[in-house]
Parts: structure tokens; sequence; C-alpha cells
């Protein structure tokens, strides 16, 4: 019995993000045409059509995507640290490890980015799809300063909002430089940075001032 169109759409959607991600990687997402996807997924405009709006819509899907696996693997390698003297060094440690396979994704996103810095209404809706990313990070990184004694001093969402600019920032470096000095490298400078940061905005349960 053939399948119905509610049954077929888990597959349709899965055969248009994997095709639009790999177009958007290898061309640009404005290079890339509706055309261009629904031919190499091996689907119809109408398929297309049926399940988004437009490339944007598609976007923010693979942004959620994104973010939802991230923050499925981070969850889980945090919570093999809870014993470890430094729970925010192996946090970060973890997140650097997603490097090489983030370069495509980063051009990705940051072609979006500027897209979406012309059209504001695009920029709301990207900013509400970071906001469930940020949110992610914020409540690891509560845990992580947790285990570590120590208390933000200022929200954890401040804290997401500032290692996502870093680690963004020390990204872009990285695809435009080649040095392999580790003292130049951004990888092994995010490592090292991101911990200190964060720690530098907290204070260790028991100091003076902290909240009881």
């Amino acid at each position: 019995m053939p399948k119905s169109p509610t049954k077929r759409r888990p597959a349709t959607v899965a055969a248009l993000t994997e095709s639009a991600l790999a177009l958007f990687a290898e061309r640009g997402f404005h290079a890339t045409s509706i055309s261009d996807i629904v031919q190499q997924a091996g689907l119809t405009r109408g398929a297309f059509y049926s399940n988004f709006q437009d490339k944007e819509e598609l976007f923010l899907a693979l942004y959620d995507a994104h973010t939802d696996r991230l923050l499925a693997e981070l969850r889980e390698q945090v919570a093999a640290f809870t014993d470890d003297p430094d729970p925010l060094a192996r946090m970060f440690d973890q997140l650097a490890t997603h490097d090489a396979r983030e370069r495509s994704w980063f051009l990705v996103s940051m072609e979006f980015t500027l897209h979406a810095a012309r059209h504001p209404e695009t920029a709301r809706a990207l900013a509400e799809h970071e906001e469930r990313l940020n949110a992610g990070l914020a409540e690891l990184l509560a845990r992580g300063l947790e285990s570590a004694g120590h208390t933000p001093e200022v929200s954890p969402t401040t804290l997401a909002r500032l290692v996502v600019a870093l680690f963004e920032g020390l990204t872009a470096m990285r695809v435009t430089h080649t040095a392999k000095d580790t003292a130049t490298d951004p990888a092994p400078l995010a490592r090292r940075a991101l911990p200190h940061l964060v720690r530098a905005l907290s204070t260790p349960h028991g100091s003076p001032g902290t909240p009881q």
C-alpha cells in the first residue's frame, strides 16, 4: 500500500534539507536555487512548497537541526564530566572537536547571517532561532560552573552569547588563516581562552560577595 503524504513527509523533508545543506556548502546560499535543491533531492518543486515557504524557512530548519544535534552531543559529553575537576575545560575541548566539520556550516551560516542583516523580517526570525542555541548553551554553562564550584556574576545567557561570539570570531580567523603554530592557531586558542573567560565572570562558592 502506498505511503500517505503524512508518512512520506519526514523522508521528503530529510531529502530536501540534506540536498540544501550540501548545495549551500558547495555553492553558497544565494547561488543555490530551489530548482537546484529539488533536482538534487530527486523531488519536485511542489514537494518543496508543500514543506517550506522559501529558502529562508528551509535554512532555519537546517539551523534548528544543527542546534539540536550540537546540544545533544554536548549534553551527552558534559554528563560524562560529572566528577571531572575542570568540567568547563572538558566542555570546550569537546566543542573544539567539532571544528573541522563546523567549518562548512560556519560558511553557510555566516552567509545567511549577512543575508538576514539586509532583511529585517529574516533577521528577527534568525534571532529567535539563535536563542534556542543560546538557551541550551546557557544551561550547559550553568551546570559546568556549578560542578566547578563557581557562581556566575552575569546571567548564563550572557555568558552563552559571549562564548558564541568568541567561538565564531575565532572560527572566522581560522577560515582565512592557515597557521599551524598552536600559538596562533585559533582552535587551541579557543580551548585555552573560553574556560578562562567563563571563570573570570564567575565567583568561587564561598568567596566574599558570593550569593548564598
